[in-house]
């Protein structure tokens, strides 16, 4: 079984968002094995300078990087990232399967994005689409992709 790992910045406080995440881990614990780590996001001023959120993003970086292995195939949500549609997506997961790549971690940056030491780990950098979606709703909206994969994987149905 694939063995999915989730990489995220920041907690997730809205209960309609925990309670959808929720859900899905439900649906996807007869596809992949699947764990979420959750790390604190730094605090960020409302008005700041380049040079503090860069800082900010180096911190959270370094964070996300701790939590990774060698083993690890890094797929990286990020909005210059290539695209992929959820027929895609499955191929994707597929082909990593047989390339003997049994662990995926999935990273999701903070409301900054990330550092570029996390953009250059990363195997694949993975854009959902050109808008801009808030770091905690993403999580979310990746699970719910990657129970349509599994799906499409095992010729079930699946909403259009």
């Amino acid at each position: 079984m694939l063995q999915v790992k989730i990489t995220a910045v920041g907690k997730i406080r809205e209960k309609y968002l925990q309670d959808g995440i929720k859900e899905y881990l439900k649906r996807l614990g007869g596809y992949l094995k699947i764990q979420i780590e959750e790390l604190g996001d730094e605090p960020c001023p409302e008005k700041s300078l380049q040079a503090e959120e860069e800082k900010i993003k180096r911190k959270e970086g370094d964070k996300i990087l701790k939590t990774l292995t060698a083993q690890d195939y890094v797929v990286l949500l990020d909005l210059d990232g290539s695209q992929l549609d959820s027929a895609g997506l499955a191929e994707f997961l597929e082909d990593k399967a047989l390339q003997g790549q049994s662990r995926i971690c999935f990273v999701i940056g903070g409301s900054l994005g990330v550092s570029d030491e996390v953009r250059a780990r990363a195997d694949f950098r993975w854009s959902f689409s050109k808008l801009t979606f808030p770091h905690q709703l993403m999580r979310m909206l990746l699970l719910e992709q990657l129970y349509r994969a599994c799906r499409i994987s095992r010729g079930e149905p699946y909403h259009k």
